[in-house]
């Protein structure tokens, strides 16, 4: 019984401090997201992707959560207009990120220069499921080499996303993938999810992800006084 009131109490933190996250962009005018995966599948390449896509359109910043290296904040530092690195290799939860990772980053972002904040998560389809960060949207990427099973077994981060991104679609004719069952089990837990097949290696489409990112944008100015 206590253990259960002490995983509410931290959950029950985390969304305080989420809420005030979200707070804080809203005022600034920043939208964010959160993109979760296992590692591997492909994050830091969707990002990089997405800001050289939108460049010429929206200032995007980045914070990076990783357990040990630097290794992908200095992929995207030349490209964004800033980053910060979030180690969590010494932190309890170090398998995910939590709202506090990300309040600790924002003081440390010019927010007023970013339109668009992407935050790559932890490799894990467990942890990241559990705790809000104040985002805006929650992505999962999911790709073909991993297998199409990923749905039914980490049901939970699936079923709360609002996109999914099958990424290393140009995988498709040498690996074993039914992208028709993805995405029936995935409409099955999340039937209003938008589902977006890309390859960050061709391109093939990043510009439809990109098209429903500024639209996700915009909708949410109009609604931010």
């Amino acid at each position: 019984m206590k253990k259960i009131e002490i995983v509410q109490n931290i959950l029950q933190a985390n969304e305080s401090i989420a809420g005030q996250n979200k707070r804080l962009l809203d005022k600034h005018k920043v939208f964010a997201i959160n993109i979760m995966s296992s590692a591997g599948a492909g994050k830091t390449s969707l990002i990089l992707q997405t800001i050289a896509r939108l460049k010429d359109k929206l200032n995007t910043g980045v914070i990076e959560g990783d357990v040990a290296s630097t290794l992908d904040a200095e992929k995207v530092k030349d490209e964004a207009t800033a980053v910060v690195q979030v180690t969590t290799r010494y932190m309890p939860e170090n398998c995910t990120l939590i709202a506090n990772n990300v309040s600790y980053a924002l003081k440390n972002l010019p927010l007023e220069d970013i339109d668009l904040l992407i935050i790559e998560n932890v490799g894990n389809l467990i942890c990241p499921s559990e705790f809000v960060l104040g985002e805006h949207r929650r992505v999962v990427i999911s790709s073909l080499p991993e297998g199409d099973d990923k749905p039914i077994k980490y049901p939970m981060i699936f079923a709360d996303a609002d996109a999914v991104v099958i990424n290393k679609i140009d995988f498709l004719p040498y690996v074993d993938f039914d992208i028709a069952s993805f995405q029936k089990t995935l409409r099955g837990l999340n039937p209003e999810v938008k589902i977006f097949q890309v390859s960050c290696k061709t391109g093939e489409g990043i510009e439809e992800w990109c098209s429903w990112l500024r639209g996700e944008i915009k909708a949410s100015r109009s609604l931010v006084k």
